[in-house]
């Protein structure tokens, strides 16, 4: 509030309105239901898949292999891939290294040399993970802004224009202007509250002489009453230093800021949990934070869907990029314009079929039908239609 007023007195009158804040509300609200997010991932897929007595038992989930609570916890923190094949849904129990795509269709390929094939592909890994070597693409991602034509899939290497697309980098500069946020929770358990709480004693600020050093503390005695634990928060670099050393060096120095903070008589934690966001291979951080300088392009390019590759997350939502929700609110978005390519795709090939039949059907004395009615007459005449469709036949011998 202080640093509120502060921009106020100094002018900053045109900071632009956090878009949470203003769809959903200045009220914030600490997660405390025991059952975690999963419980709400569970719900959602229930509208979707065959499930029974809290178990998902559909048989359209593949690579299942008993563990389908962290596959879906997995997907929903943009940690995995799913893909649309006809009506199949895969969501992944493997960590997957290399995606070959063209205008075709997508080849995916496993840490343990497993391999799919996929019309699409919806990639919902964290800006984190795009930033990392985790993930390899054939043809590499794209560099510099190129056509809508050639960023929907004119790209298959066997043309040559894969090859055009690795001297170009649109798609990779857009990722690598987007930083990745490192923000570190560490929960601190101890045998009794000796910290003051109450209305408005929530939040404690540690000064320290080097910045961030174990700076913010809040306790859960709200969100979680007599439960005896305080939380501090660190970011960035703070967070990597604490993330690469033992859990007990880490302890031993919050230890320290506490005493002295509150007196050495500040009894020892019973526990601790120091979440790991940035070593975390299928993570690399906590969520995207766009620069302020960031534009329009820069969100285009990231949520681009490069050849049949639709890319989706927190990190692809401009109004709400860094939360929760904009995850959840981008994958609906990202399967909305899937569903649209692939019902533009069926127009295409439906019309590209008429075209090939229209010579066809023209001299064999069929013009008197109407467009409508050829393809559900196409079975008049299918065998010899086919075998020319295939090159087997020429015309006149089709029409004979």
């Amino acid at each position: 509030m202080d640093c509120a007023l502060k921009l106020g007195n100094l002018g900053c009158t045109e900071v632009e309105p956090i878009s949470t804040y203003v769809d959903f509300g200045e009220r914030e609200f600490l997660v405390a239901d025991e059952r975690g997010y999963d419980y709400l991932l569970y719900k959602m897929a229930e509208e979707f898949l065959f499930t029974s007595e809290g178990r998902i038992l559909d048989n359209r989930l593949k690579l299942n292999k008993g563990r389908t609570a962290q596959i879906l916890m997995r997907f929903y923190c943009f940690l995995d891939f799913k893909f649309y094949y006809s009506n199949t849904f895969f969501p992944f129990d493997c960590v997957v290294r290399e995606l070959q795509y063209s205008k075709s269709g997508v080849t995916v390929k496993t840490e343990d040399g497993c391999v799919y094939e996929a019309n699409y592909v919806i990639l919902s890994v964290s800006i984190g993970v795009l930033q990392s070597d985790l993930l390899a693409f054939n043809p590499p991602l794209p560099y510099e802004e190129t056509s809508d034509r050639m960023i929907h899939g004119i790209n298959d290497p066997q043309s040559g224009v894969g090859g055009l697309l690795t001297l170009l980098r649109w798609k990779l500069e857009a990722i690598e202007k987007c930083d990745v946020m490192v923000y570190t929770k560490i929960f601190l358990k101890f045998p009794y509250k000796f910290w003051p709480s109450g209305p408005e004693k929530e939040f404690f600020i540690y000064a320290h002489e080097r910045r961030g050093y174990y700076t913010f503390w809040q306790h859960m005695e709200n969100a979680y009453p007599g439960s005896n634990i305080l939380v501090v928060t660190l970011t960035n670099g703070e967070s990597k230093r604490v993330e690469a050393q033992p859990d007990e060096e880490t302890l031993r120095e919050a230890m320290a800021v506490l005493r002295d903070m509150f007196g050495s008589n500040v009894p020892d934690a019973i526990d601790i949990l120091v979440p790991r966001w940035w070593n975390n291979r299928f993570q690399r951080g906590s969520y995207s934070n766009y620069p302020i300088i960031s534009n329009h392009k820069v969100f285009h390019n990231i949520k681009a869907p490069v050849g049949r590759i639709f890319f989706t997350g927190e990190h692809t939502s401009e109004r709400f990029n860094g939360y929760v929700h904009g995850g959840y609110l981008s994958g609906i978005d990202t399967s909305k314009a899937l569903l649209e390519e692939m019902r533009k795709e069926n127009e295409r090939k439906t019309e590209s079929q008429t075209l090939l039949l229209e010579p066809l059907l023209a001299l064999s004395g069929s013009l008197t039908m109407s467009k409508a009615e050829t393809v559900p007459n196409i079975h008049k005449c299918d065998i010899p239609t086919q075998l020319y469709l295939s090159g087997k036949l020429g015309m006149p011998e089709a029409i004979l």
